[in-house]
C-alpha cells in the first residue's frame, strides 16, 4: 500500500521545508513559521506516525524508508531544515536525493547520536529508558523528555510550555514510530555521508543543549570539514522556541548567503 503524507503549506517566496523531532510534531514550528511566513513558502511534514500522518506507517520502519516518503513530497529546490531526529532524517534526504535540495540545515542534529567512544552524544541507556516509559505513560514521559530538551535554557518552563502548547493540537505519535525514532538515534551514524555531502550544510549546535552536545563541533570539524558549524552561546535544544527572534535572524543570516 502507497503512502501519502499530509503536507503543510503557509507563506510565499523561496521553499523551506522543516522536519520536526522525536516525539512531536510540526506544531513546534509554529512560533518559527509566524515570522518567516512573510517572506517564504514554508512547507511542513509530519514525519510518518506523528501528527497529521501519525497512521501513515512504512515497512520497515527506517530512515531510509522515511527518508524516501519525505523527499517524494519535496518542492523544488527547496532548502531543508531538520531539527533533532527531523535533522538526522535530513541528512538521509540530502545524502540520498541531493538534486531535490539547495541547502541542508541542521538544529540541534547530529549524523551520529549516540554516545561512543571518541563521540559525545546521548548515553543509549536514556534511550533505553524511553522506550521502557513509552509502554507505560506517553503523556509523562513526553514531560520528562521536553524537560530534557530544555535543560540549560534560561526559560526552560516556557520552553516546555509552549512545545507542548502547540504540538498537543494534533494526535499523539504511533508508539511504533516512537520506538522506531528511538532505535535510529541509537543504532544511526551518518557520519560518512555527511562528510561527502554534495550540497551546502549548516549545522546550529546549542551550547547548553545535553541531548546534542556543542562538543560534536570540534570532532566534525575533522570527519566532515565541509559543514559550516554555529555554536549558540546561551542555547540548549530548541533555540527556535528560547530565542524565537534571536534565532529567525541567525537562520536567515544562513538562507541568503
Amino acid at each position: 500500500m502507497s503512502i501519502n503524507l499530509n503536507v503543510t503549506k503557509v507563506g510565499q517566496g523561496p521553499n523551506l521545508v522543516f522536519l520536526h523531532g522525536w516525539g512531536v510534531n510540526s506544531g513546534v514550528w509554529q512560533p518559527l513559521i509566524d515570522i518567516l511566513a512573510n517572506e517564504y513558502c514554508i512547507t511542513t511534514i509530519d514525519l510518518p506516525g506523528y501528527g497529521k500522518n501519525h497512521q501513515e506507517l512504512p515497512e520497515p520502519y527506517d530512515i531510509g524508508s522515511v527518508s524516501k516518503l519525505i523527499a517524494a513530497h519535496l518542492p523544488a529546490d527547496c532548502v531543508l531544515i531538520g531539527w533533532s531526529l527531523g535533522g538526522l532524517i535530513a541528512q538521509q534526504v540530502a545524502y540520498d536525493f541531493p538534486d531535490k535540495l539547495q541547502r541542508l540545515v541542521l538544529i540541534c542534529s547530529s549524523p551520529k547520536f549516540a554516545k561512543d567512544l571518541g563521540w559525545p552524544g546521548i548515553d543509549k541507556d536514556v534511550l533505553m529508558l524511553f522506550a521502557r516509559q513509552l509502554s507505560l505513560d506517553f503523556s509523562k514521559m513526553l514531560e520528562r523528555f521536553l524537560m530534557i530538551q530544555a535543560m540549560g535554557s534560561e526559560n526552560a518552563k516556557f520552553d516546555v510550555k509552549t512545545i507542548k502548547q502547540n504540538v498537543q493540537q494534533y494526535p499523539n505519535p504511533s508508539e511504533t514510530a516512537l520506538l522506531a525514532g528511538l532505535k535510529m538515534l541509537e543504532n544511526v551514524d551518518l557520519r560518512q555521508q555527511l562528510s561527502t555531502l554534495a550540497i551546502p550544510c549548516h549545522l546550529f549546535l546549542g551550547r547548553l543543549d545535553s541531548l546534542v552536545p556543542a562538543a560534536i563541533s570540534e570532532h566534525l570539524a575533522e570527519c566532515c570539514p565541509g559543514v559550516n558549524i554555529e555554536v549558540i552561546a546561551h542555547a540548549s535544544h530548541a533555540p527556535f522556541i528560547s530565542d524565537t527572534d534571536g534565532f529567525t535572524k541567525q537562520l536567515k543570516a544562513v538562507l541568503h548567503r
